[in-house]
């Protein structure tokens, strides 16, 4: 997708994807240079809440570390 700048340097977001990522009139979003790249990232009210559960899995990660240093205990004995 291509969008053009404006003389002031404004970007049009096309309507799906405002649809897709429920962005509304007064809407903020951040603006990130990963080197090359500038992305759009839509700010949510409470991020924290937005990321809760985000990297469950089927396992505890926890629980996979504390059992590989279980493993590495035992064949250091």
């Amino acid at each position: 997708m291509t969008l053009r700048i404006s003389q002031k340097g404004w970007v049009v977001i096309p309507a799906d994807l405002r649809r897709k990522y429920d962005l509304k009139p007064g809407d903020e979003v951040h603006v990130v240079d990963y080197g090359g790249v500038l992305s759009l990232i839509p700010t949510s009210e409470d991020p924290l809440e937005v990321a809760s559960g985000m990297l469950q899995g089927e396992t505890s990660l926890t629980e996979a570390l504390l059992e590989e240093r279980k493993k590495e205990r035992a064949r250091e004995r």
